[in-house]
C-alpha cells in the first residue's frame, strides 16, 4: 500500500501540495503578466487581476474545502481519542474545529472580494483568516501536548509549536503594518513614504501562510492511523 492510501493522510498531503501552488501559481502567472513587482507583493496582490485573479479564486476555495475536511477529519480523531483517554476537553477541541471552519471562510472571503475593488471586505476576510487560522494553530498544539502519547510524537508536539509561535509572532506585523500602507496598487516603489511598512507586512503575510501550510504537514503521518466511516440509518415511518 502506498504512504499516501493509509488512513486519511491523503487530506492534509492534498491540502499542503494543493495550497502551497495556489499561492505558487498564482504568482507566477502575475509575475509573468508583470501585473505585480518580483519583490513580495501581497498574496492577494497575485489573485487580483484577470486571469491570475480566476484561478486564484478557484484553487482558494478548493484549498478551504480541503482544509475543513482535514480539519474536521482531525476533530473526529481528537474526539474519539478523548472519549477513550479523556486527555483533550471537547470544549478544546470544538473550539478548535470553529475557528478553523472561520479561517476558511476567510480564505473564501478573500478569494471572492479582490482587494482592488471590494477593499473593505476583502481586508476583513483576510483578518478573519489570518486570526483564526493562528488561534487554530495555537489550540492544535496545546491540543497535541494533552493527547501525547495517544496521538503525536514529542518531536511532533514541538515542531507545532514552533510553527505556531512563528505564525503567532508574523500576524502582528502582518496585520499593524497593513494600516500603514496607504496606497493600493500593485507596482510599489522604494521611494514610497510607506514601502518600508508594505514590505514588513507582505512578507509576514507570506510567512504566516506557509506556517500555516507547514502546520499541516504535520498531520499527514498521524492522519494514517485512522479512518472515518459514515452510518446509514434508515427509519420507519407508520
Amino acid at each position: 500500500m502506498f504512504w499516501f492510501m493509509q488512513g486519511l493522510c491523503f487530506l492534509p498531503a492534498f491540502l499542503v501540495i494543493w495550497s502551497s501552488s495556489t499561492f505558487i501559481v498564482s504568482y507566477l502567472i502575475a509575475l509573468f503578466r508583470k501585473d505585480v513587482d518580483i519583490i513580495f507583493p501581497y498574496i492577494s496582490d497575485t489573485g487580483a487581476n484577470p486571469p491570475e485573479s480566476c484561478i486564484f479564486g478557484l484553487m482558494t476555495f478548493v484549498s478551504a474545502c480541503a482544509g475543513i475536511a482535514t480539519m474536521y477529519a482531525r476533530y473526529k480523531f481528537v474526539e474519539k481519542l478523548s472519549e477513550e483517554t479523556r486527555v483533550v476537553r471537547p470544549c478544546l477541541n470544538k473550539a478548535a474545529l470553529w475557528l478553523g471552519m472561520l479561517s476558511c471562510l476567510g480564505m473564501c472571503i478573500v478569494a471572492t472580494f479582490q482587494e482592488t475593488t471590494v477593499t473593505s471586505v476583502h481586508d476583513a476576510g483576510a483578518l478573519l483568516f489570518f486570526i483564526s487560522g493562528v488561534s487554530y494553530s495555537v489550540i492544535q498544539s496545546i491540543i497535541s501536548y494533552r493527547a501525547y502519547p495517544y496521538g503525536s510524537s514529542l518531536a511532533v508536539c514541538h515542531t507545532r509549536t514552533v510553527i505556531a509561535t512563528i505564525a503567532c509572532l508574523a500576524v502582528f506585523p502582518t496585520v499593524i503594518c497593513a494600516f500603514f500602507v496607504k496606497q493600493a496598487t500593485l507596482h510599489r516603489d522604494k521611494e514610497d513614504e510607506d514601502y518600508v511598512f508594505h514590505l514588513a507586512s507582505a512578507v509576514s503575510e507570506w510567512i504566516v501562510a506557509f506556517s500555516f501550510v507547514c502546520f499541516f504537514l504535520t498531520y499527514i503521518d498521524e492522519f494514517k492511523l485512522f479512518t472515518l466511516r459514515m452510518k446509514t440509518e434508515f427509519m420507519e415511518y407508520s
